[in-house]
């Protein structure tokens, strides 16, 4: 049995990753409504598989933000299985077609989701990304999360150039019962750090979640910035940051992905944030990321609510997309 009979036994676990299905399910519903109408006429109209069925799908695929590099290493693939295992029928392609979307995302990597938390002393995840991604909604909804697992948290207000950045992160701080720094508007934002680590070490913090600016479109500045930050929380805690999360808006669709790869010219970036994944119907962005960057999605925002905000798993993901397939 491949993923696609595997991944239907997803509601039989407990309540708690019944929930979670739930809300990929829901949270997935333009892309699946957008993504699996179009090839389900697809199987419609060519009940052969021909030239012209390959075509359609690579353009199905490409409207989906999958990538143009991806769909087409991809579709050459289906070419070669649908002739190794004599495939005529276009109906009987459909299982083929979500275990080869699995493939490709895994691609016989190890994919940890997992958050790398600090051994001795405090956890430091610095948050990049540019003004109107949801960098800090994600923040204190990430916040909220390490709360609710028992972590006491420790929100740092470094993006001190964006008008209402401070006050936004602030009143995230009230919403998710953490701790909070900042200093007046346009303040360094390597001062901020230093006091406000400071702080979260006096106060026993352990996650301190710090908030930068996203002004990308003056690169050389930003990696001076950056390389500052870098060293400040490095010099204070030994290892840290223990991540850098880029939080990109799923609605941008390749320009998130060209956003991606300007932030990985100027820092070392080990998580992916994608939100607004609720607000596109071209959720295929997730295997595009993986495809063209090789950095792991390691959260994904799939509505507004404060919980809403999910550890990424490429089952609830594949099941998202194909749940009325199944």
């Amino acid at each position: 049995m491949g993923l696609f009979g595997n991944i239907k036994n997803l509601f039989k676990k407990d309540k708690k990753e019944k929930e979670e299905v739930k809300i990929y399910e829901t949270g997935l519903t333009k892309t699946r409504e957008n993504f699996i109408s179009k090839l389900a006429n697809l199987t419609k109209t060519h009940q052969k598989i021909d030239e012209e069925y390959f075509e359609e799908l690579e353009n199905i695929l490409i409207m989906a933000d999958i990538g143009v590099n991806t769909v087409i290493k991809f579709v050459e693939k289906l070419r070669k299985r649908v002739k190794h295992e004599n495939i005529t029928n276009a109906s009987d392609l459909t299982e083929i077609i979500v275990d080869e979307l699995f493939i490709i995302y895994v691609n016989d990597d190890i994919i940890s989701t997992k958050v790398n938390y600090s051994e001795n002393g405090p956890t430091v995840i610095l948050f990049v990304g540019v003004n109107g991604t949801g960098k800090t909604t994600t923040i204190g909804k990430l916040a909220h999360r390490f709360e609710q697992e028992g972590k006491k948290v420790m929100l740092i207000a470094a993006d001190t150039f964006r008008a209402g950045a401070i006050e936004q992160l602030k009143e995230w701080s009230l919403r998710s019962n953490s701790s909070f720094y900042a200093k007046e508007e346009g303040s360094d934002p390597g001062a901020v750090i230093y006091e406000g680590i400071e702080k979260a070490q006096q106060e026993k913090s352990d996650i301190i979640l710090i908030d930068t600016a996203g002004r990308l479109q003056n690169k050389i500045n930003l990696m001076k910035e950056l390389e500052k930050i870098n060293k400040i929380i490095g010099n204070m805690i030994p290892n840290a940051p223990h991540e850098t999360f880029l939080v990109i808006d799923a609605t941008t669709g390749q320009n998130g992905i060209s956003q991606a790869k300007n932030f990985q010219e100027i820092t070392n970036i080990t998580g992916i944030v994608l939100s607004k994944m609720d607000g596109t119907a071209k959720g295929g962005i997730v295997l595009a990321i993986k495809e063209e960057l090789n950095i792991p999605v390691k959260f994904i925002g799939l509505g507004e609510g404060i919980n809403d905000l999910q550890t990424f798993d490429i089952e609830k993901y594949i099941y998202g997309l194909f749940k009325d397939m199944m």
